[in-house]
């Protein structure tokens, strides 16, 4: 896969508000360690258990258990407001699970899971529902303590029971590739007590993505569904009471749906909800597309938006409300991992099985020229896959990774050792880029392509096509 460009910053543009800050939040997806180890008799014979407020897939936690609040947020921020965002397109439901119609926008944010993740860290989630979690070295299950305290917003508590419900309720009545991945990845699933539910994790499977499942399940009103006789599975309008910080306040099918914050949620002053959750009500309004987007955008009849074409943020916004003050147009740094786009090779096509080919092929796409000349300038050169985070590749390898890559043999580019991985496409500015031409023609020879008198490159006759 070639590097592609991404975005060096996010593109912003907002109507001013009242509240000034933007209310934040993640809800469960991959997990999250810092930890502290203790033996703990009777729990796993002669086995030490870790003890933590979270879980890592890399490394350790950054925020230790005493947190106050998320390196990102304004602790201070005012609460009220509203803020206002666009959806596109239709929904005939607010079960966001049914396996049939299309889901209104944010309708999985009332629901809340065991663990949250952050915007600052990869791979890493903290105690949301519980208040620790537990488990063995080897992995093999993991127990969340959960917090008494926390409540869905018809003022029931949230129990170990509802998790249990929750999870046999997505394998039964969710969607069949939820079902399968769970059933994979975790073999069993009890309430120890009211406030104590333990995960095993099935023989053979990742425990970090057995992990990662059962911190990120939604957490659902056991007693809600037995009283209702709903299914999952159906769509409806009615739905459960949620334990997040925000409400369902009304709907017009197709035409914008309204959120408004629980005065009184639960986890208001949870060090990992402090700053956040800040707007009183969250409005969605609905358009049939972009164009018709940015038509009501530019109309007032939303506030935020996030712009992700270059040539509209280039050429696009220069309308009166802009002029006058009324919209705020600015670029915030954007610090998340950029989506993986680029060349992806079908390697079951014998041509794309050589190396060298697809070498060839990177070395033809001059990111310079189409950075400046069609994407206006807006992109950065795209250098690894976790651009933007710590675990990047610098430089040559050395240390245990050296170690690890030597012990692949031939499986590796031997060049990878001894060599920085670059990207070739920071070139000149003209279209074509007469030195990586001649490489990739070079390379191109060297697995058996090469030209004709007509100038296309052939092999046993073939002709090299994409």
């Amino acid at each position: 896969m070639t590097a592609q460009p991404r975005h060096r910053r996010a593109k912003v543009a907002v109507i001013a508000e009242t509240v000034p800050h933007r209310a934040m939040w993640l809800t469960g997806a991959l997990l999250a360690v810092g930890a502290a180890l203790v033996a703990l008799p009777g729990r796993a014979q002669d086995a030490t258990i870790i003890t933590s407020h979270g879980y890592s897939t890399f490394g350790e936690l950054k925020y230790p258990a005493d947190f106050a609040h998320l390196d990102y947020v304004n602790p201070d921020a005012p609460k009220g407001g509203e803020i206002s965002i666009w959806a596109q397109g239709t929904f005939d439901t607010m079960n966001p699970y049914s396996r049939e119609g299309r889901g209104g926008a944010l309708a999985t944010s009332g629901y809340e899971t065991l663990l949250t993740g952050t915007a600052d860290e990869v791979g890493a989630s903290y105690c949301l529902l519980c208040s620790s979690i537990e488990y063995p070295e080897d992995e093999s299950w993991i127990i969340f303590h959960m917090r008494p305290e926390a409540r869905f917003s018809d003022g029931t508590p949230v129990t170990a029971h509802d998790v249990v419900f929750s999870h046999n309720l997505l394998i039964e009545q969710g969607l069949p590739s939820y079902s399968e991945i769970a059933a994979y990845l975790v073999s069993d699933v009890e309430a120890i007590d009211d406030h104590t539910v333990k995960f095993t994790v099935a023989e053979g499977a990742p425990s970090s993505d057995a992990f990662g499942l059962a911190g990120g399940v939604p957490v659902w009103s056991k007693a809600w569904y037995e009283a209702t006789g709903a299914r999952l599975d159906e769509p409806r309008f009615d739905i459960s009471p949620g334990s997040g910080p925000y409400m369902l306040d009304s709907y017009d099918v197709n035409r914008r749906i309204t959120y408004r914050r629980n005065p009184d949620y639960w986890g208001e002053d949870l060090p990992i909800n402090v700053g956040r959750g800040n707007f009183d009500v969250i409005r969605v309004e609905y358009f049939a597309d972009t164009t018709a987007a940015f038509e009501g955008f530019k109309a007032g009849d939303f506030t935020f938006r996030q712009e992700n074409s270059s040539i509209n943020w280039a050429t696009t916004y220069d309308f009166p409300a802009l002029s006058n003050g009324w919209v705020i147009k600015a670029e915030l740094p954007n610090g998340n991992l950029p989506a993986a786009v680029g060349m992806v090779f079908n390697l079951r096509r014998e041509k794309f099985q050589d190396i060298r080919v697809r070498q060839a092929i990177a070395l033809m796409y001059n990111f310079t020229w189409t950075n400046e000349t069609l994407q206006y300038g807006l992109f950065d050169q795209r250098e690894s896959f976790w651009q933007n985070a710590d675990m990047a590749a610098q430089g040559v390898p050395e240390g245990r990774e050296l170690a690890l890559l030597q012990g692949l043999g031939d499986m590796i580019d031997p060049a990878i050792l001894t060599e920085p991985v670059t990207v070739p496409h920071v070139s000149g500015s003209g279209q074509l880029d007469r030195a990586n031409l001649r490489r990739a023609i070079d390379l191109m020879a060297e697995a058996g392509w090469v030209p004709g008198a007509d100038g296309k490159l052939r092999k046993d006759g073939e002709v090299f096509t994409l």
